[in-house]
């Protein structure tokens, strides 16, 4: 009689090997893909062992994954470069989800840095560059950097001289409002500058004036008694 399949279960997805608990072999040529090495993937004769939940100190890699499987817990090398290398006996995927979570915090927390760009040429008139300038002012105070450049189409390259005065007097005048990144470099066949918003401090509240105490009446001197004639 044919033998059936015994079924062991759903299979694991291709490539994603389990993760090794305290004790257990990782398969001959398996490699951990997580961001440290843990458990029977650590490879040090001994380890410093550090953290609340353990007496800090050296051990041999046996004892120190003995310890953090009768904690029911991962042995977690967090720093393989030191001499020996330093782990922490934790909850493995508890510390992943919080790293993630702390990451994600911080990419809400960072503020996306959003670049205007303003074209001039190298003659633009006070008309054309009063319109620009306005609309700097506008970027600025909305937190937006300004890149603002001067294009050469053709021979006016020769001249740049007159465009980098054109950014200088530019920057000049939103000094008010911004501050140069960088000063004038020519990329090609533009000449570009980077103005960033001033950091506005937040204003502080004017210390609240103690009332004056009510002032006493001053009670009038008494006059003295006019002498009686002799």
């Amino acid at each position: 009689m044919e033998k059936k399949p015994q079924f062991s279960g759903p299979r694991r997805p291709a490539g994603a090997g389990p993760r090794p608990r305290p004790g257990m072999r990782p398969r001959p040529g398996e490699r951990n893909k997580d961001p440290h090495a843990i458990n029977e993937y650590i490879r040090a004769r001994e380890v410093r062992l550090v953290g609340d939940n353990v007496e800090q100190g050296i051990y041999p890699i046996d004892k120190a994954r003995r310890i953090a499987a009768e904690q029911e817990l991962d042995l977690v090398e967090i720093s393989p470069t030191a001499e020996p290398p330093v782990c922490r006996i934790i909850d493995y995927q508890k510390f992943l989800y919080q790293q993630k979570k702390r990451q994600k915090e911080q990419k809400a927390k960072a503020a996306k840095v959003v670049v205007k760009e303003i074209r001039f040429g190298p003659q633009t008139d006070d008309h054309d560059y009063n319109f620009k300038l306005k609309h700097a002012i506008g970027f600025l105070k909305e937190g937006s950097k300004v890149k603002a450049y001067v294009f050469f189409r053709g021979r006016s390259i020769l001249f740049k001289e007159q465009g980098e005065v054109l950014l200088l007097r530019f920057a000049n005048d939103l000094e008010e409002y911004g501050k140069v990144e960088t000063m004038p470099v020519l990329e090609g066949k533009r000449m570009i500058i980077m103005i960033a918003p001033l950091k506005t401090a937040p204003k502080k509240e004017a210390p609240k004036k103690e009332k004056d105490a009510p002032k006493e009446k001053e009670t009038p001197a008494e006059k003295p008694a006019p002498e009686a004639d002799a």
